[in-house]
């Protein structure tokens, strides 16, 4: 999932910290305090899988997913070509569910997202906190001043690369093939990656993990992974779809010029309320599956529905680039010198390579599953009902 997708934070708490912290407010410093020490806690508590693996205090479940995602990450590297780096080589293991929690946040009849600047990372839609309580203080503050705010946990984050990121125990027991997507998903992020286009960003990873798992099922799945992963897929189309649907008719409603607030207000209760009917129908449909529920702990707002973004636009393309080159290596070249042009060109070129086709959508914030995505500055998808994104990057 990928989960927004976005642009490197922490690097930038590192480099320019101390002189940030120098021109900042009390509040803001403070942030900036709270991103840097959750990262280098994670970090530090990370080790390498091997230790873990060889540790005898280390439960018999456990080792065998340590063993299955440093196959998965031994595959990345010899079959998918993918960065030969120390990301997922260590593992984490957190007494929280979440690595993260972002706070989304939008005024009472837009789905236009606040947004945070920070020196070096830039603007972003949201803001990651490594403690829920500040988290969640934080929002009360945006809510007193009359805005729609959503809390979301974050399961898994990237940072692009400039660090190593470890595998997490918030994630580490995804099911085989949605670990892999995950793994494949954030490492491609590290082969190419551009600032301001997450439509690119995305969907160049979305066909990288798509290809990825496909070939590592074919050589370690069975019958039963496949259509396990097919129904993970589809529940996740169905689900984002009708986001898409209600974001859609909330738009609509805000841009009523002949409508008064206050109609507006009664429509916007009404969609939230058919949303939520019509999520019990799917259900339904997915023979009671249940893995969405959480994006309904919460009261409904417009910043549910805020960081809804089409992640999968170009995967056709570059799925068609993939087979045109006929390797990863000489693909990854194709697709770096892509991402030397303006982003018109860009574009105009993917969109010459495959017909339009209906888009898929990804949740960038929140998450049931990957990953996207971010944290403190930057905590995306990973906290969407079955996508993901981190806290620095993508999803």
């Amino acid at each position: 999932m990928k989960f927004p997708r976005i642009t490197p934070w922490f690097r930038s708490v590192l480099l320019a910290g101390t002189a940030a912290g120098l021109l900042a407010s009390c509040s803001t410093l403070g942030y900036y305090t709270q991103a840097a020490q959750g990262q280098l806690e994670l970090l530090s508590d990370s080790r390498p899988i091997d230790d873990w693996i060889a540790d005898p205090g280390t439960s018999t479940k456990l080792r065998h997913r340590l063993e299955t995602a440093r196959q998965i990450r031994r595959f990345a590297v010899s079959e998918m070509a993918l960065p030969d780096n120390n990301s997922y080589k260590n593992y984490a293991s957190l007494k929280r569910k979440y690595v993260l929690w972002n706070v989304v946040a939008t005024p009472e009849l837009s789905l236009k997202p606040l947004q945070w600047c920070f020196p070096v990372a830039g603007c972003v839609n949201y803001r990651g906190y490594y403690d829920k309580g500040a988290a969640e203080s934080y929002a009360r503050e945006l809510q007193a001043d009359g805005n729609d705010v959503e809390v979301g946990g974050v399961a898994a984050y990237s940072t692009l690369g400039w660090f190593s990121d470890p595998l997490i125990s918030t994630f580490i027991n995804y099911p085989d093939a949605e670990l892999a997507r995950m793994i494949f998903h954030e490492l491609a992020h590290q082969i190419v990656y551009v600032a301001g286009d997450s439509q690119f960003n995305e969907s160049f990873a979305s066909a990288v993990e798509e290809v990825g798992v496909e070939r590592w099922i074919d050589r370690f799945g069975n019958d039963a992974m496949r259509e396990s992963y097919a129904r993970y897929k589809s529940r996740k189309h169905d689900f984002l779809g009708l986001l898409l649907k209600y974001r859609k008719a909330l738009e609509q409603n805000y841009a009523y010029v002949d409508r008064s607030d206050a109609e507006k207000r009664v429509v916007k209760a009404r969609l939230f309320s058919d949303l939520k009917g019509e999520y019990q129908v799917l259900k339904g449909n997915w023979g009671g599956y249940a893995g969405y529920d959480r994006f309904f702990e919460q009261p409904l707002s417009n910043a549910h529905l805020a960081s809804i973004a089409t992640y999968e636009d170009f995967v056709p393309a570059f799925r068609a680039m993939l087979r045109r080159d006929g390797s990863f290596p000489r693909f990854y070249k194709s697709v770096k010198r892509l991402a030397e042009l303006d982003r018109k060109d860009r574009h105009r070129i993917l969109k010459a390579l495959v017909p339009p086709l209906p888009a898929s959508t990804l949740m960038v914030q929140r998450s049931e599953g990957r990953p996207g995505a971010t944290a403190p500055f930057l905590a995306a998808p990973s906290a969407a009902p079955s996508t993901g994104a981190g806290a620095l990057g993508t999803h």
